[in-house]
């Protein structure tokens, strides 16, 4: 019988794959604006920071638009997230955001919307989470807002 794998062996592996500050993140609930009298988003319910990983899965997705349909049947720029196996395990519409980036400034500040449930298995790694970029333009992207559902 086989001992299972050491994390503490991998660690610098993790050190030079996981380089930037991520937050996972869920839109908080909305608030009241006194003045206005309309619901307004709240702020963001942070839930994990830490450094982990976001890379291109393969480029945009095929895209299969009939006339009428009122959403995209598939994703358009698939991506994942490599985090440690003791982040929590994020949920479909979490958000995640790049805040600190080692290498490619290019990742700050975009969001994506989680795909599905993190992926949990036997001989893991790292987690892995898929998403997809909801992040609208590079002006989106520099001041920061949270884009819609």
């Amino acid at each position: 019988m086989s001992s299972p794998i050491s994390l503490a062996a991998l660690e610098p592996v993790l050190k030079r794959i996981l380089v930037d500050t991520v937050q996972m993140f869920r839109p908080g609930p909305q608030v009241l604006n006194e003045d206005t009298g309309v619901y307004e988003p709240g702020p963001d319910v942070i839930v994990w920071e830490g450094l982990g990983a976001v890379f291109a899965a393969g480029g945009p997705g095929m895209m299969m638009s009939l006339a009428g349909q009122a959403y995209q049947d598939d994703t358009r720029n698939r991506y994942q997230l490599l985090t440690r196996l003791d982040v929590p395990v994020a949920s479909r519409d979490d958000r995640v955001r790049v805040t600190v980036a080692s290498v490619d400034q290019g990742l700050l500040n975009r969001v994506w919307r989680v795909l599905d449930l993190s992926q949990a298995q036997t001989l893991a790694i790292v987690r892995t989470t898929w998403m997809d970029e909801v992040t609208q333009s590079t002006q989106a992207a520099q001041s920061g807002p949270t884009p819609p559902f």
